[in-house]
């Protein structure tokens, strides 16, 4: 897999966030650090206007709540402006070319957020603009919610070495950043996924041939649960999977985050969930509402995350 990074274009190095794999370590540590240090400024109400003056172009073709909420008040946090486009309702929707919508874009802008289906399309997007483009969602990787996660798992553990995840459910977007995540700062992955919903097989071969750690994919959830520090799932049917519903359901029965599962961890274990969940079919509402569970920490370090991405990409940091 080729790293998902613009090209050097005159003397100055763009440089996206499109997947973690673009990214060592050592630069993904810091953006925790950076995070960590404006939630601190925030809740200190000291200013950390670093983008003051700056504007983000934030494309939206899927339907958003915490991604759209959380990169618009953190890029005014950071003293700059959010501007909201609906593909629909833009000249995307009316057959635009992508290259120019990006071309036009970066003559506007400071920077671009694009929450959308395929990765192609932020790949195209980061090819054709001149400005940095983070993807808030593709298909195939949701980068800004597995760093908010691993900054909430910091937060609550310590840290992530030494420690052990498991992903219980679809081998979607969240399960591919996830495998990804494991290759790079080298903790322990094992993902329980039903036959004929694995992650994708590209994305497993690049992590398994640099892995450090063990990365195990299994059908049985029990297994992936074992001796977890760390538990995390999804919806069954993400969106744009309405109309497999009924056949996921049924898929994915024993797939399910609840109070027995959940026996087979450590004592100490934390729960995960990117939201929005559907209560009672991937996680119990016992679980999701109770004492081990940090989604709504997770939910809220999209925001402090996001405004370290912003930062590091569009500002002088």
């Amino acid at each position: 897999m080729r790293p998902y990074i613009a090209c050097t274009r005159g003397k100055n190095m763009k440089k996206d966030f499109l997947a973690l794999n673009a990214f060592t370590k050592d630069e993904l540590d810091n953006l925790f650090k950076l995070a960590t240090e404006l939630k601190l400024k925030q809740k200190n109400g000291d200013k950390h206007r670093l983008l003051k003056g700056k504007t983000l172009a934030m494309i939206f073709e899927k339907s958003s709540t915490r991604t759209r909420v959380s990169f618009e008040v953190g890029i005014y946090q950071l003293g700059g402006h959010g501007l909201f486009i609906s593909s629909g309702a833009s000249q995307m929707g009316r057959g635009e070319p992508l290259k120019d919508t990006a071309r036009t874009l970066s003559r506007y802008c400071d920077g671009i957020m694009i929450r959308t289906y395929g990765q192609e399309i932020v790949e195209e997007l980061a090819h054709y603009s001149t400005i940095p483009v983070i993807n808030g969602l593709t298909d195939l990787f949701h980068p800004c919610q597995v760093m908010a996660d691993l900054l909430t798992v910091i937060e609550h553990k310590g840290g992530y070495a030494g420690l052990k995840f498991a992903w219980i459910g679809d081998g979607n977007n969240m399960a591919n950043t996830w495998i990804e995540a494991a290759a790079i700062f080298g903790f322990d992955l094992a993902l329980a996924c039903p036959k004929g919903y694995q992650p994708d097989k590209q994305v497993l071969d690049w992590a398994l041939s640099r892995a450090t750690s063990r990365i195990v994919l299994t059908d049985d959830p029990k297994v992936a649960a074992d001796g977890a520090d760390v538990l995390n799932t999804d919806v069954w049917a993400s969106m744009g999977m309405e109309a497999e519903q009924r056949a996921r359901k049924e898929a994915f029965a024993g797939y399910q985050l609840n109070g027995q599962l959940l026996k087979s961890a450590r004592p100490d274990f934390v729960v995960l969930h990117c939201l929005p969940a559907h209560r009672d079919e991937e996680i119990t509402d016992e679980v999701i509402e109770g004492s081990n569970s940090v989604v709504w920490d997770e939910a809220e370090n999209r925001l402090h995350i996001q405004k370290a991405i912003m930062a590091q990409l569009m500002g002088s940091r």
